[in-house]
């Protein structure tokens, strides 16, 4: 199966960046994954953050191909826990066989309407806000679960 994940602009913290690899490297045993990041759009205190979303949206927008299936990951979008997360993915690697799998967290400012349109699924991690770039580390960590708990390893506990 191959899952990208894609992120607005850079991670600016070492200790996100290592911990992202860290289970970037271990999925490398369940999947084909990988991590794009996609050019921030360049603003100050007086650009309009309505003008910096939809710039950073029409950008992602640009760079979907028919051939992927994508899943934001937002606040309002809908919860699972692990285990379900886990069978949730699993269904999806069935039913779409050889489409790619695009996971994407927005920027600092999230999603335009039309993002949200465009997309087959939203999915929150929780209830609580997260900033972009904790999410990163967030979401890997958790499809790594996914993946062992699929594979009944012993990473899950419960």
């Amino acid at each position: 199966m191959n899952i990208e994940l894609w992120q607005i602009g850079k991670t600016k913290f070492d200790y996100i960046n290592e911990g992202v690899e860290i289970y970037t490297k271990r999925l490398k045993h369940y999947c084909k994954f990988s991590i794009h990041t996609i050019k921030e759009t360049e603003h100050n205190k007086k650009t309009k953050i309505e003008l910096v979303q939809q710039l950073d949206c029409e950008n992602l927008l640009s760079k979907i191909k028919d051939n992927h299936y994508i899943i934001l990951l937002d606040e309002k979008g809908k919860e699972y826990d692990s285990v379900n997360f886990s069978k949730k993915l699993e269904s999806k690697e069935m039913e779409l066989g050889g489409k790619t799998i695009i996971f994407i967290i927005g920027g600092a400012y999230g999603f335009t309407k039309e993002m949200r349109t465009k997309a087959n699924e939203i999915i929150s991690l929780s209830k609580m806000t997260f900033s972009h770039q904790m999410i990163r580390l967030f979401f890997v960590e958790q499809l790594y679960r996914a993946y062992t708990i699929k594979h009944g390893q012993s990473y899950h506990n419960v």
